[in-house]
């Protein structure tokens, strides 16, 4: 069992009282969720995650895997970040895959893979080391798949194309196996280019595909 977890949804910006709702993310609150960011010419994250997250699940039910979504569509909202660490933790996902994309600086370039740190309420504190070995695993399989380079801006770097972090709903609440990733910069002129194209939408879903199946054979 994987959940595959696409990030925001396309109808959040349209119901910003819901989406600021602050929720429970681990020993504080964050609001439920988010818009997401886009390119400059206005591809949204919210799309792009959700092509992405279809088109590994294709993938993976080919080779045998139960793959649950955590929304199956891309015109509703939320659900909220703590909600979508619910469903995977009652399916007793052996993975989950958050599918994100970065909103950085112009500048910045590249994919990075959050391993998630000790919430601040601990509760996480079973699944850490699991996550981090899935991390390092999806890395490998993404920049092989995709020829993205692993990126060396974000906070939380640990190497490049890998983060830690502690301030994640998803990371914090999960009681499961849990990773993020963020598949490019969506405000890099290179990356932006990427994204929006459809070809590379499918290495990045291969990536995440093999990552996810070179995993779950390691276990």
């Amino acid at each position: 069992m994987v959940v595959l977890d696409p990030g925001h949804n396309g109808g959040n910006a349209g119901a910003p009282e819901e989406v600021q709702r602050p929720v429970p993310a681990g020993g504080f609150t964050k609001p439920c969720n988010t818009t997401g960011t886009s390119t400059d010419t206005g591809y949204p994250e919210h799309e792009f995650t959700f092509d992405v997250a279809e088109r590994a699940a294709a993938l993976l039910r080919a080779r045998g895997v139960t793959v649950l979504l955590t929304r199956n569509d891309d015109l509703g909202i939320g659900p909220c970040v703590d909600v979508r660490a619910t469903i995977a933790n009652d399916a007793r996902a052996d993975l989950t895959v958050s599918i994100h994309a970065d909103g950085a600086a112009a500048g910045a370039r590249g994919f990075h893979v959050i391993q998630p740190g000790l919430a601040p309420d601990g509760g996480n504190a079973s699944i850490l080391e699991e996550s981090s070995q899935a991390a390092r695993t999806l890395r490998t399989a993404f920049a092989a798949s995709t020829g993205e380079p692993p990126a060396t801006y974000p906070g939380g770097l640990v190497e490049a194309g890998l983060t830690q972090r502690d301030d994640l709903a998803g990371l914090n609440l999960a009681r499961v196996p849990a990773v993020f990733i963020e598949c490019a910069n969506m405000r890099n002129l290179g990356d932006a280019a990427n994204v929006t194209d459809a070809e590379w939408r499918r290495q990045a879903a291969q990536g995440i595909s093999d990552g996810v199946l070179t995993y779950l054979s390691s276990r």
